[in-house]
């Protein structure tokens, strides 16, 4: 096995996981290679001929290949020691950049033994970050909340037809599902009636799933899916977009591999991954299970194929001679998992199906998601979109949990989700602004009492450049609600902090004032209960941005954990991530809007 090139870096939590990489695709441009007058010049004199030519670029490789990995381990120790400092707006970048410098080498990835180890040690070391961020719920991931059906899958109940019955009178069984209640069912609708934990868990997805239930029961209704198997989201995710399986690698509300998403569309690149889309996966999903029904016949069957997947079921088929769910519950022929996993999913259907019987229903669900979307195939920062919709980041990173990274990526197509009503608006304010520049500049609508140097202050731009992308001079002066075009000198810095590190002599006061905040955001954002901050803390110094998790290791499947197809195992489909930086060119010259187009704010 060759040398591990990281051994070197400090190893980031080693029994710990993290977030905040964002690019899982591995580079797909070829190894360097002969010009072609060399490879004439082989076929008329021979290999002896050009050995001096191969020597030296060998040499030149394996020199390139040294520079590309002393540039990420730079990268990455420097994003470990931000992660630990809780810069975690700095870290994110360190980690992308560091996973970037290796993809945008010119090197194969897969060709090159020793830069391939990088890779993978990478991949794991900043994994590891990625899983602990996600549990802690820093900032680098949104704390997602684990569901709590894998403690009960070793539960065994005796048979109990008294409980059988008055739950056959009690719960109402109409469904376009084909619903049973037997010991193992009645015994978990008991089990969790009587956990608080799981009645927790219930409550909190029936709220949750006011967001996506009719964007979810529209899928299902136009891929021939019974309704009640929205419920298999119990299970998995508690509809939870952005959750993620810290075992097998697993992720997003109906917990697709990172190898089969692809299959049904789910792809994965280093700013977004669909699997975390709701409305993409809900698509996937109900193709997959639709797709289990007809290779089975029996949506019990379906349900046990989703969790051990459809090869491990058709081999007890071909066994037994069976398609019977409760026949092979009967012999034992599945692990306790998957055992336990039908009939919890109908132990939770029942219960959603009737709120009342177990005091879930008060519960006022979430509002329902929506929103305007528009095609991207161009990087566009976060904050420029939320200047143009008078929107925030974080509203538009909840609306778009599948991206990784607080842009777009180049050249690679997204829908994009904006704030109902907020299209028109989108596209009429980024008019003016050149398509390579909307990684970086910024767009800001005059308010009274501000001037060029307060605006060029704020959002980090100079006060003659504003002036000149705008047209603003001394006979055309700005003015107020002028729609401003703000050209920011660099792509790769954050435009707004959103952490800040106490020093001596600061107080809450001085802080908010630094910021323009109020004392008031920041007690709320970083959860203060006094005016006192010590030197050496980190504060949020705006509303706290949680990007979807992105988990880079090779996914360890689990024993009965997700799912490959009965005659075939797919692996990802693999993109290349650009790392882009544009020279400065002179853009045109902006119009400042008249008094109708004022931003709504």
């Amino acid at each position: 096995m060759p040398v591990v090139l990281l051994a070197g870096c400090p190893d980031p939590l080693a029994n710990t996981a993290g977030s905040p990489p964002k690019t899982s695709s591995k580079a797909t441009a070829p190894p360097l290679s002969a010009p072609a007058s060399v490879a004439a010049q082989q076929a008329q004199t021979g290999a002896n001929a050009t050995q001096p030519q191969a020597d030296a670029q060998a040499a030149q490789r394996a020199q390139q290949i040294r520079q590309l990995i002393a540039n990420a381990e730079t990268s990455y120790n420097s994003g470990v020691q931000n992660y630990r400092a809780g810069r975690l707006d700095a870290a994110r970048l360190d980690f992308d950049f560091a996973v970037d410098a290796l993809l945008a080498g010119g090197q194969d990835l897969k060709a090159e033994g020793p830069l391939a180890d990088e890779f993978d040690h990478l991949l794991n070391a900043i994994n590891a970050l990625e899983l602990d961020a996600l549990k802690q719920g820093n900032g680098l991931s949104p704390k997602v909340e684990e569901a709590p059906l894998d403690v009960a899958e070793t539960l065994t109940f005796a048979p109990n037809p008294e409980l059988v019955a008055k739950l056959k009178t009690e719960l109402n069984l109409t469904s376009d599902l084909p619903l049973i209640i037997n010991d193992q069912v009645a015994g978990y609708i008991n089990a969790f009636a009587g956990s608080e934990n799981f009645r927790r868990h219930m409550a909190a997805s029936l709220q949750r799933v006011g967001k996506y239930r009719g964007l979810i029961q529209k899928v299902l209704q136009e891929e021939g899916v019974p309704q009640d198997l929205i419920y298999l989201a119990v299970a998995e995710s508690g509809f939870q977009p952005q959750a993620l399986n810290a075992h097998s690698g697993a992720g997003g509300m109906w917990q697709f591999m990172t190898y089969t998403g692809p299959q049904f569309g789910l792809f994965r690149n280093g700013y977004f991954d669909y699997r975390f889309d709701p409305e993409k996966s809900s698509r996937a999903y109900a193709r997959y299970i639709k797709e289990l029904y007809h290779q089975f016949g029996d949506w019990y069957l379906a349900m046990a194929s989703y969790n051990w997947g459809p090869g491990n079921i058709q081999r007890d088929v071909v066994k037994t001679g069976y398609a019977d769910f409760w026949e092979f519950y009967k012999r034992g022929l599945m692990p306790a998992q998957t055992r336990a996993y039908v009939p919890q999913i109908l132990a939770a259907i029942l219960m959603a199906k009737n709120p009342e019987r177990y005091g879930l229903d008060k519960l006022v669900p979430s509002p329902p998601v929506i929103y305007d979307t528009v095609h991207t195939d161009y990087a566009i920062d976060l904050r420029l979109v939320a200047d143009v919709t008078g929107s925030t980041v974080q509203e538009l990173v909840e609306l778009n949990p599948a991206m990784l990274r607080l842009s777009t990526a180049p050249d690679i197509d997204f829908d994009l989700h904006l704030p109902p009503g907020t299209k028109d608006l989108y596209n009429d304010r980024l008019k003016d602004i050149p398509e390579d520049r909307r990684a970086s500049w910024r767009f800001h609508v005059v308010k009274e009492g501000e001037t060029l140097d307060t605006i060029a202050s704020a959002l980090h731009a100079k006060p003659a450049e504003i002036a000149r992308t705008n047209g603003i001079t001394a006979q055309d002066p700005m003015s107020v609600d002028d729609e401003l075009v703000v050209p920011v000198q660099s792509v790769t810095g954050i435009a707004s902090p959103q952490h800040y590190t106490v020093r001596a002599g600061d107080t809450l006061v001085t802080v908010a004032d630094r910021f323009n905040v109020t004392t008031e955001e920041l007690r709320k954002w970083n959860s203060l209960t006094t005016s006192s901050v010590r030197p050496g803390k980190t504060l949020f110094v705006s509303a706290p941005v949680r990007l979807g998790p992105s988990t880079r290791a090779r996914g360890r499947v689990a024993s009965a954990r997700r799912k490959t197809s009965a005659a075939s195992t797919h692996s990802a489909g693999k993109a290349t991530s650009h790392a882009t930086t544009h020279t400065a060119t002179k853009p045109s010259t902006a119009k400042r809007s008249s008094a109708k187009h004022k931003a709504v704010q």
